[in-house]
């Protein structure tokens, strides 16, 4: 078995009323399978679990709303040092590229700054005025 880190992706979608803003969480989902397709099929099924409007009783600016799984943005190998995870673990990473030094320390500082956003499954998000350009998600073979 080994250990993946899953970028499950969910949207804010309001129950009424037009929509102007998207909210979206990436919620990063540590799993334990004997392959990438099993992991990948395991975060899908959490997504999916994690859809719903709590009873009713979910909102989102004061209005009704719901989750809405919108898939499964990245997984990742878990680069382990014994046999499974352990304080000081990578559970997964981002690879980016910034224009210089100064934005890699205005980045760390956690100021926004332009960057090129290399995605794991062989799409590569750059940035625009409305935001990336392609939405970055897993092709199945």
């Amino acid at each position: 078995m080994s250990w993946f880190a899953a970028h499950v992706i969910m949207a804010v979608k309001l129950k009424s009323g037009r929509q102007s803003r998207f909210p979206v969480w990436e919620n990063i989902v540590l799993i334990e399978a004997k392959s990438e397709d099993e992991a990948f099929r395991k975060a899908e099924d959490i997504g999916r679990q994690g859809e719903g409007d709590d009873g009713g009783t979910f909102h989102w600016g004061g209005k009704p709303a719901s989750w809405v799984f919108a898939g499964v943005r990245k997984l990742t190998d878990c680069a382990l040092a014994g046999t499974g995870p352990e304080d000081g673990t990578e559970i997964t990473y981002n690879e980016l590229e910034l224009e210089s030094a100064a934005a890699v320390e205005l980045f760390a500082a956690g100021d926004p700054v332009p960057l090129r956003y290399n995605d794991r499954f062989g799409k590569v998000v750059e940035p625009t005025a409305g935001g990336p350009s392609r939405r970055a998600t897993r092709k199945r073979a």
